[in-house]
C-alpha cells in the first residue's frame, strides 16, 4: 500500500519488493498522479509485481493495472466496479466485509489487525477476530494494519489470502533519505 504521506515517493520502495508482490497505489492527492501511476505501473511489470490502482478505473486500465481498490466506505460497498480485472476494497468492519461480499469483490484488506500510526488510538481487530472473519467470508482476506516482523508471526495459523504493510516496507525498503520515517 502506498502511503503519499510516509513515503511520498514510493518507487525506491517497490523497487526493492520481492518479485510476486502486489502494490496497490493510493497517493490519492498526488497533483501528478496519472505519471506515478504510470512510472509505478512500469516497475511492476519489469519486476513482476501485481499493480492495484486506488479508485480509479480509467487510470487502472490506461497503465494496464491488474485491477482497482476501493477505499473503505460506511457500511461497505454496495457494488463492484465494473471494471474487468481484479477488484479490491479496504473495509474496518464485519459489516463492511459482509457487504463487500455481496458485491463480489475479489479480496477485502481487513485493516487494522493491530494497532497502528495510521489509525492512532483504534484498537486492533487481533488474531483470533481476524481468524474468526477469515473462516465465514466468501472472499479472501488481506490482513492489514500494525503488520511488522513482530506481529507477522502472529497471523501465520490463519489462512489469509495475504499480508499487506506500510510502516514495516517503508522501513525495511525504502533508503532512509528517501521517506519520511515515524511520520
Amino acid at each position: 500500500m502506498t502511503d503519499e504521506r510516509r513515503c511520498p515517493d514510493p518507487l525506491p520502495v517497490i523497487e526493492r519488493l520481492p518479485a510476486g508482490t502486489g502494490v496497490v497505489l493510493r497517493h490519492y492527492a498526488d497533483p501528478d498522479r496519472a505519471a506515478l501511476a504510470r512510472r509505478v505501473a512500469a516497475v511492476c511489470q519489469r519486476r513482476r509485481l501485481t499493480l492495484v490502482v486506488g479508485g480509479d478505473a480509467r487510470l487502472a486500465a490506461a497503465v494496464g493495472a491488474a485491477g482497482i481498490h476501493l477505499r473503505d466506505q460506511a457500511g461497505g460497498p454496495s457494488r463492484r466496479p465494473s471494471r474487468r480485472g481484479l477488484a479490491t476494497v479496504a473495509v474496518h468492519s464485519e459489516r463492511a466485509l459482509r457487504a463487500a461480499a455481496r458485491a463480489r469483490f475479489d479480496a477485502a484488506f481487513v485493516s487494522p489487525v493491530f494497532p497502528t500510526r495510521s489509525h492512532p488510538g483504534r484498537p486492533g481487530l487481533g488474531p483470533l477476530r481476524l481468524a474468526g472473519l477469515v473462516r465465514s467470508s466468501p472472499i479472501a482476506i488481506i490482513a492489514l494494519g500494525g503488520i511488522d516482523p513482530a506481529t507477522v508471526s502472529r497471523l501465520r495459523p490463519i489462512a489469509l489470502a495475504g499480508i499487506a504493510a506500510i510502516g514495516a516496507l517503508v522501513a525495511q525498503f525504502a533508503p532512509p533519505a528517501e521517506c519520511r520515517h515515524g511520520r
